[in-house]
């Protein structure tokens, strides 16, 4: 009699744990998909990713959610709208920059090639793309359009007009020119190529020990009348970012910042301030030391491979200098830091916290060594941070 008791307490045993088992590996469905789509799953889906996470696969539990429309109409377009206006608002409106970072994750492009190649993201379902107006990506978000199934794979080129040669992914987008070609020395197109892609902003690369000899006159040499100044914080930024900088002197903003009707602009031919295709605005406060550099043209260097910021993992193989603004977005996308800042604000976006421990931390380079092997595809990051978090 005690021996069948105990096999049927055993069985109720194994019953229950199998329960709770089934219980705890939905609970974790329910919250890889709620942090990847935005949204509950539904049954069978939710039941899919149980089974998934039961036979040690959160993996394709995770690639699952992936499929749910709403990761990208609502978590990518979140994700990636900060990084197209200074504000970073991430509740500005679609446009052709956020369009294409969430087609090239869709389509499983290598992400590098944001930053340097011809891409753009137009919807199949609404009137071309125009290079004066932001009015075919307003017309998708307003129409509550799938972006998942309308987003389609165009060119600069072809839309917009853009001769190849300026042509660096993102960065000569619309909405990209718009924020940071308007008016200024074009210095704020590569501060938010820096934050929004290698995680870093000025003061996280300042280098006082770097040659000032690129450093355009608009800086002055004594601010406040102390060179002391120039010398102990001016150098630290301007030394590696104007010769940096540099890849973008052929471009600008025609036209107000707000609203449509402006364009990006690209000098194909002299400008008639500089005499050179060399936009004016780089000409702009000259006065302040009209014995600094005078930018002859788009020939760019990068003055951080060497001292402190040679830890940012620049890619050995590649020159470290370059002409146009492309092929200073392969410089950066082929570092180190480039793969690393991508885990890290994904990691952010789906576990919903900053990393916070060594475990995190070790995380982080796990999913920086995946991400890489993997082509740089982008959902790879996706699926490594909702598993790792499936228990937050």
């Amino acid at each position: 009699m005690r021996r069948t008791l105990g096999i049927v307490l055993t069985a109720a045993s194994m019953l229950l744990l199998s329960q709770q088992s089934l219980a705890n590996s939905r609970d974790q469905a329910q919250r890889i998909h709620n942090r990847l789509a935005g949204v509950p799953a539904d049954a069978t889906t939710l039941t899919q990713m149980a089974t998934l996470i039961d036979n040690n696969n959160a993996q394709a539990a995770a690639e699952l959610a992936m499929e749910h429309p709403a990761f990208y109409s609502v978590t990518l377009k979140q994700f990636a709208t900060p990084w197209t206006n200074e504000a970073q608002d991430v509740f500005a409106e679609l446009n052709d920059y956020t369009a294409t970072v969430i087609g090239v994750i869709r389509d499983d492009v290598d992400f590098r090639r944001i930053l340097f190649a011809d891409l753009l993201y137009v919807g199949n379902a609404s009137p071309a793309a125009a290079a004066d107006s932001n009015a075919h990506y307003r017309n998708l978000e307003s129409s509550h359009a799938d972006l998942q199934a309308v987003l389609q794979p165009s060119s600069q080129v072809s839309q917009y007009g853009t001769p190849a040669q300026a042509v660096a992914g993102v960065l000569t987008s619309r909405a990209a020119a718009n924020a940071f070609f308007y008016a200024g020395t074009n210095r704020a197109m590569l501060r938010f190529t820096l934050m929004n892609h290698m995680c870093r902003d000025l003061e996280q690369v300042k280098d006082t020990t770097r040659p000032s000899d690129r450093i355009r006159q608009d800086v002055s040499r004594s601010p406040g009348g102390d060179s002391r100044i120039f010398r102990n914080s001016c150098i630290g930024c301007h030394s590696g970012m104007d010769p940096l900088a540099q890849a973008f002197a052929y471009y600008d903003w025609e036209g107000d910042q707000e609203g449509d009707g402006g364009r990006m602009i690209y000098n194909t031919g002299n400008d008639p301030d500089t005499g050179t295709r060399v936009q004016g605005k780089y000409l702009i406060n000259s006065n302040n030391f009209p014995w600094g550099y005078i930018t002859p043209d788009d020939h760019w260097d990068n003055y951080w491979r060497e001292g402190p910021n040679a830890n940012l993992g620049w890619d050995g193989a590649r020159p470290g200098s370059g002409n146009g603004a492309a092929s200073l977005g392969e410089e950066l996308a082929n570092s180190e830091v480039f793969a690393s800042c991508q885990a890290e604000k994904v990691f952010k976006a789906v576990c919903l916290r900053s990393p916070a421990d060594s475990a995190d931390t070790s995380q982080l380079a796990t999913m920086t060594s995946a991400f890489k092997n993997d082509n740089y595809r982008m959902k790879t990051l996706f699926a490594d941070a909702a598993t790792y978090c499936m228990g937050d």
